[in-house]
């Protein structure tokens, strides 16, 4: 039948995947299991943009303060339009579901080309949207540099056609979606260099990443900031800067891969790895474009940077198929069935890892977060007492609620007090700053009630509304 031709499956795969995966993310955001950061704190970046003050955002201290002080994610930009036509987070979770469903369709054709065979390059397409990490990419709020992981794709696509001006176009892009993805460009200039002999070409692009990476970190974010980037204080157990892990690397290299390869490091490169088959090992050249992400996440003392739970895997998912595919060349004949593998060695790992809701029901399947598309009772509530909350008025937030409140100038994140006309919580999720913390915001809220500067306008379930005197 036509209907089952791949390209037709490939298209309807790729609509389904946007479907429920955007469904889902919206659910999630009405039941509360998104935060003021990160959502919210992108949620004010376009919505100052789309109201004349380019990517405001306001801090956990307080002071309103340019998006680029924290990350060179200026990708933002392109959502103030579409904030006109749809003003809410909804707009956000729903175009990443779309944007990262569509690196199916490049992967496809890099596969179909490499391998000869339309199946094989379904297959390929379809372990990409079973992975387990692209899945838990796609429904961790909304970040920017999740929209690198497709972005890639098509511009490894182009690589490999020798189509240099489309691929400067989305490696561009890519580029703009966070600070270091330049360095995953950098390593695709030199996997071109090496593989096709286009050496100025691959040392052009290679050159033009390590600046792209290196005036984001050291000059556009310290300029925002005014003061150094918080980037390298994740690494100060390695160096503690560029020089000093490269450093590290000459005086000290245990010390290096005691930190990459402990126990949570080494799960990772497992989560990663497996559910693939490590059949991106057959493409080994491509894989130095993998070196920068992944030698950044496996150093830092950021335990989120080595979990496929979070967006710190978007821009490792696309080297790793992109790799799987054009590997399978290697394989001749047989490259239909490391495809059937890959397809199956996604499925099992979803199963085991995936955020999917209905593997819950069945035995031994994953149950991490399988309840948060679920709205309750208590949410329904929260979102009427939201509703208490004027419109642009300045108001402070237990981070949960904030995701909902984040559409205006000011939004202060508990228990920062200053400038706030008004204040609501969560006692149910309780949070100090951008962190969770049940003890310590029970506590500050206990003081909020008898602090006289406010006055408790309303409380139901939980939710309590404080009013300035």
């Amino acid at each position: 039948m036509r209907f089952f031709r791949p390209v037709r499956l490939l298209w309807a795969a790729i609509a389904a995947y946007a479907t429920a995966f955007a469904a889902l993310s919206v659910l999630r955001h009405r039941a509360f299991e998104t935060g003021r950061f990160d959502l919210g704190n992108m949620v004010q970046a376009v919505w100052s943009t789309a109201h004349g003050n380019l990517l405001q955002t306001t801090n956990l201290h307080g002071a309103q303060v340019s998006r680029l002080a924290a990350h060179v994610d200026p990708i933002l930009v392109v959502f103030a339009p579409l904030w006109w036509l749809w003003p809410s987070p909804s707009l956000l979770l729903t175009t990443q579901a779309i944007v990262v469903a569509l690196g199916a369709l490049p992967l496809f054709w890099l596969a179909r080309k490499h391998t000869g065979d339309e199946r094989a390059a379904l297959g390929f397409s379809l372990a990409y949207l079973l992975f387990p990490a692209t899945e838990w990419m796609t429904l961790n709020e909304f970040h920017p540099v999740a929209l690198a992981c497709p972005l890639l794709l098509f511009a490894i696509w182009y690589l490999d056609e020798d189509r240099l001006l489309p691929f400067t176009s989305f490696a561009l892009l890519a580029a703009l979606t966070r600070e270091e993805i330049p360095f995953v460009i950098a390593g695709l200039g030199v996997w071109y260099a090496l593989a096709r002999r286009r050496w100025l070409a691959g040392s052009a692009i290679a050159g033009a990443g390590i600046a792209g990476a290196a005036i984001a970190v050291d000059v556009i974010i310290p300029h925002f900031r005014h003061g150094s980037a918080s980037f390298y204080g994740r690494y100060g157990a390695v160096g503690g800067s560029a020089s000093g892990i490269v450093r590290k690397l000459f005086t000290d290299p245990g010390r290096l891969i005691s930190v990459a390869f402990d126990h949570r490091g080494t799960h990772y490169l497992l989560d990663l790895f497996l559910p693939i088959a490590a059949l991106a090992l057959l493409a080994p050249l491509l894989l130095v474009a993998l070196v920068p992400e992944l030698a950044l996440n496996l150093l830092s003392s950021v335990d989120a940077q080595r979990s496929i739970h979070y967006h710190y895997v978007a821009a490792e998912i696309p080297i790793l198929f992109a790799a799987a595919a054009i590997g399978a060349r290697r394989l001749g004949r047989r490259a239909g069935t490391a495809a059937t593998v890959a397809v199956l060695a996604a499925f099992v790992g979803n199963y085991v890892l995936g955020p999917i809701p209905l593997w819950r029901f069945v035995p031994g399947g994953e149950t991490l977060q399988a309840r948060g598309a679920q709205v309750s009772r208590h949410d329904q509530i929260a979102v009427r007492e939201l509703r208490v909350i004027p419109a642009g008025a300045p108001v402070t937030a237990t981070n949960a609620l904030g995701a909902h409140l984040s559409a205006r100038k000011r939004i202060f994140s508990f228990p920062h007090l200053g400038g706030a006309d008004w204040v609501i919580v969560d006692e149910r999720k309780p949070s100090l700053g951008d962190h969770n913390d049940k003890r310590g915001g029970l506590r500050r809220i206990e003081q909020l009630r008898h602090d006289p500067r406010f006055r408790l306008v309303d409380a139901n379930d939980g939710v309590l509304v404080f009013r300035r005197r």
